[in-house]
C-alpha cells in the first residue's frame, strides 16, 4: 500500500485521527511500538482477568448525539461500543466516607450533612454560574474544527451561536479558579474542585481551563445523567477504533517502533523503523507521541533550535504508581461501588505524592472482565508519582523491589478502607511504576501529559515548522484527557478532507 499518512502511535488521538482519515479515503498506516493498540488506555489480560491500564471513568459514550468527541468519532466510524450505565461512585474523605453521584441535586444532600445550608447555596450559585459557560463550552462543536482557511466554511454555521455567547465565550479561555472563587468560599468545595480539576487536567483548580470545567459541568450536573463504562473495558473502546480504522483501509503495525522521522528536502516523507525499514508518506506524518518524545525523532538539524527549545521546556505533569488485582470475589463486603476516589489530607494539595489515590472495580458492572466469582481491580496514583524517586533505578533490582512495596503502601491502605481483607484475596498482584510507563507507553519519565497552566499558555496547535509533519494527543489543543484527544485526531484529520466531507460528517453528529 502506497501511504498517504503515517500515524507514529495508537494512543486515542493517533487513532482518531488516524480511522477518520481512512474513512475519508485517504491511505493510511499507524505504527506502534508496543503489541497492543491503545497508548496509555490499553487494554490487557492476565490468568482470566482483563485490566485497564489507565481511564475507567467514561461519560457521553452510550447515547448519540452525544457532546463526546470520543462518541463523535465512533458515530462517523460506525462502530457501536455497547456500555453499561451507572451513577454513583464512593468518597474515602478526611471529612468520612460516603457516596456521590453524577446529576444536579445528590451532591447538594451531601454538602447539607456535611457542611450545612451555606454550602449548598455556594453550589448552586456555582451551578447558575457555570450554566451559560457550558453552553459557551459546546457552542462551536470541536467537529467543525479544520487548520486551514477553509474552517470559515465548517465553523460558519456556529459562530453566530458562538457570538451570542459574548462574555462567557472569553471567560473560557482563562481558568476555572476565577469564576469558582467569585461564588465559592467553602473549604470543603474549594477542595472538591481542586480534585475534579486533577482528575481531570492533572492540575487544580487555578491551573484548569474553565472551558475544561464547563463542559464537565454541562456533562455532569445535567438532569437524568449518567456515567458510562464499555463492556469489555477500556480495551472495547480501542478496539472499536482499530475496527474503524482497518474498516476503512487503514492498517495498523504493531511492534514497529519509530527511531526516526524522514525528512527530504526539508519536509516530513516518512518514518524508519528500528529494524531499519523507511516506510514513506505521500502527504505527511502525523505524531501521536509526547511533544517531548515526538522531537526525538526529528532530526537535529530539521527544525530551528528556538522552536525545539521552546517545546524542549514544555512542562510535564508527574507519572503513576498502579496496582492491577485479580481476587477472590467471595463474600465481599456489601453495597461495593465501581469507583472510588480516596484523599488523605487536603492541606498537602491534590497534587502532592500519594494523595490521591483512585480505585476501579470494573468487574462490578462487566462481570465478564474476571473469571467466575472473581473480581478486577485497578488502584493508581493519578499523576502524582514523582519520576525523580525512580529516575536511574534498574528494573528487577533489590532497590527496584524495594521501592515498589514501599511506594505501593498508600495504595494498599487505600483499599483496604473499602475492602479490610484484600490482601488475602488477591490471586494477581501486579505493579507499575513511572519505569513502566516509560518503558510500554514510550513516554517521557512516564510523564500524564503537559502541564499547561490556563490563562498563561495555550496548548499549541498540531502544525510543526516541519512541513509535512503534523502532531495529535495530549501535547497539542485542546489538551489531556480522552475527550481531549479524540478532538485533537479530529481536528488535524478534518483538515485534510474536503469542505463537503466535513460537512456531511457534520450533519451525521450534531
Amino acid at each position: 500500500m502506497v501511504n498517504d499518512f503515517i500515524v507514529i502511535g495508537s494512543g486515542i488521538g493517533g487513532l482518531s485521527c488516524a480511522a477518520l482519515l481512512a474513512r475519508y479515503g485517504f491511505k493510511v498506516t499507524v505504527c506502534e511500538s508496543h503489541s497492543l493498540a491503545g497508548g496509555a488506555a490499553h487494554g490487557f489480560e492476565r490468568g482470566g482477568f482483563i485490566f485497564d491500564s489507565g481511564p475507567s471513568l467514561y461519560s457521553g459514550l452510550s447515547y448519540s448525539p452525544s457532546l463526546n468527541p470520543l462518541k463523535q468519532v465512533l458515530d462517523i466510524l460506525e462502530e457501536s461500543l455497547p456500555c453499561v450505565t451507572y451513577d454513583t461512585w464512593g468518597c474515602c474523605l478526611p471529612e468520612g466516607d460516603f457516596k456521590t453521584s453524577v446529576g444536579a441535586d445528590q451532591f447538594c444532600e451531601v454538602l447539607r450533612q456535611l457542611r450545612g445550608e451555606t454550602a449548598v447555596i455556594q453550589w448552586r450559585q456555582l451551578q447558575a454560574v457555570m450554566k451559560p459557560l457550558g453552553r459557551a463550552a459546546v457552542a462551536i462543536p470541536p467537529a467543525s474544527f479544520r487548520f486551514d482557511s477553509n474552517a470559515l466554511f465548517t465553523m460558519g454555521r456556529f459562530l453566530p451561536n458562538a457570538l451570542f455567547q459574548g462574555s462567557h465565550l472569553f471567560k473560557l479561555t482563562g481558568s476555572f479558579s476565577a469564576i469558582a472563587d467569585t461564588v465559592i468560599s467553602d473549604p470543603f468545595i474549594r477542595n472538591w474542585l481542586d480534585l475534579l480539576c486533577f482528575l481531570l487536567s492533572g492540575l487544580p483548580a487555578k491551573a484548569t481551563s474553565a472551558a475544561e470545567m464547563a463542559f464537565m459541568f454541562a456533562d455532569w450536573y445535567r438532569p437524568g445523567v449518567m456515567l458510562d463504562y464499555p463492556l469489555g473495558g477500556s480495551g472495547a473502546l480501542v478496539k472499536a477504533l482499530v475496527r474503524g480504522l482497518e474498516k476503512f483501509g487503514g492498517q495498523i503495525r504493531y511492534s514497529s517502533h519509530v527511531k526516526e522521522i524522514v525528512v527530504e528536502n526539508k519536509r516530513a516523507v516518512g518514518v524508519s523503523l528500528s529494524t531499519g525499514e523507511i516506510i514513506h508518506a505521500k502527504e505527511g506524518v502525523i505524531s501521536n507521541a509526547s511533544i517531548w518524545d515526538t522531537l526525538k525523532l526529528i532530526p537535529p538539524h530539521a527544525v530551528a533550535s528556538k522552536w525545539r527549545n521552546k517545546r524542549e521546556k514544555t512542562p510535564a505533569c508527574e507519572s503513576f504508581l498502579h496496582l492491577h488485582l485479580g481476587i477472590d470475589g467471595t463474600n465481599l463486603p456489601q453495597d461495593l461501588a465501581c469507583h472510588y476516589i480516596v484523599v488523605n489530607d487536603w492541606s498537602k494539595g491534590v497534587k502532592a505524592p500519594q494523595n490521591v489515590v483512585l480505585v476501579s472495580i470494573p468487574s462490578l458492572l462487566d462481570s465478564t472482565l474476571a473469571p467466575p466469582g472473581k473480581q478486577t481491580i485497578h488502584v493508581y496514583t493519578p499523576g502524582n508519582e514523582p519520576y525523580s524517586l525512580w529516575d536511574g533505578m534498574k528494573r528487577g533490582s533489590l532497590a527496584y523491589q524495594q521501592q515498589k512495596q514501599q511506594r505501593a503502601a498508600v495504595m494498599w491502605q487505600a483499599l483496604e478502607r473499602i475492602i479490610p481483607d484484600i490482601r488475602s484475596r488477591c490471586e494477581i498482584t501486579l505493579m507499575g511504576t513511572p519505569l513502566t510507563h516509560e518503558r510500554f507507553l514510550r513516554r517521557m519519565k512516564g510523564s500524564y501529559g503537559p502541564a499547561i497552566a490556563a490563562g498563561k499558555e495555550l496548548f499549541p496547535g498540531p502544525k510543526t515548522p516541519l512541513s509535512g509533519l503534523w502532531c495529535c494527543g495530549d501535547s497539542t489543543f485542546p489538551g489531556i484527557g480522552l475527550p481531549a484527544v479524540a478532538a485533537s485526531g479530529m481536528m488535524v484529520a478534518n483538515t485534510f478532507a474536503s469542505v463537503s466531507q466535513q460537512l456531511k460528517m457534520l450533519q451525521k453528529i450534531i
